[in-house]
């Protein structure tokens, strides 16, 4: 077999990367692996990856530091957060940093594998067609949003969930449809759905007089543009 996705693997603990190193080799991935954060954050700033596989407990820097290192360098390649860490705030937080999903010790290497395949596949842009609603618009190519002339890079996370809402503006997308949009069926919340869109807001609304993401109490969000 052979998947032709491009793996860095960030665990320190030798015996669960060996794991996980062998099981995905032979399922025809292509790994690198790196054993503390600071390694792990030098290559994955070299860019040429398709998914990381990171986990949190790092020795150096740790996973959340590293995550948000590369998001604010711009980087947006799939980030697949590993931990033992299983409470809620851990995960909003992953999230907030820019994880696109996350996985709690102990795991089995099939549902690791079909989450790698998950997040890469979900990476891909819908579309290259510049989007627009009002003063704001986003390519979904370059994951660059302008509002008023004010550009913001976006998260993987984020581009989708502005771009989902941009396609329907402004009509109301419920929860459901936006947790679909960017986990499918292999994972997503409401809480983790809820804070990649406080994020959001914060980078498109939050300079400006009229909020255009706006929350619908109980049914979903909606897009509106300023009157």
């Amino acid at each position: 077999m052979q998947t032709g996705l491009k793996v860095l693997l960030v665990e320190d603990q030798h015996d669960i990367a060996a794991n996980i190193w062998d099981y995905l080799e032979r399922r025809g991935y292509t790994l690198d692996h790196a054993a503390d954060g600071e390694s792990g954050l030098s290559r994955a700033l070299k860019g040429d990856l398709d998914v990381i596989v990171l986990d949190l407990g790092l020795p150096r820097l740790d996973g959340l530091e590293l995550c948000r290192t590369l998001r604010e360098a711009g980087h947006g390649v799939p980030v697949l957060m590993l931990t033992a860490r299983d409470t809620l705030d851990d995960k909003l937080r992953g999230f907030a940093e820019g994880a696109d999903d996350y996985m709690v010790k102990p795991f089995s290497m099939r549902e690791l594998e079909a989450r790698i395949r998950a997040v890469h596949r979900r990476s891909r842009p819908a579309g290259d067609a510049q989007l627009r609603v009002g003063e704001l618009s986003y390519n979904p190519s370059s994951m660059l949003a302008t509002r008023a002339g004010q550009t913001r890079a976006l998260t993987r996370v984020q581009g989708v969930l502005l771009a989902t809402l941009m396609r329907d503006a402004p009509n109301v997308i419920p929860h459901r449809k936006l947790i679909e949009a960017v986990w499918g069926d292999e994972g997503g919340d409401s809480a983790a759905l809820h804070t990649h869109l406080y994020e959001l807001r914060l980078l498109l609304d939050r300079p400006f007089a009229h909020a255009m993401i706006q929350s619908v109490r109980g049914l979903g969000y909606r897009m509106v543009p300023p009157p």
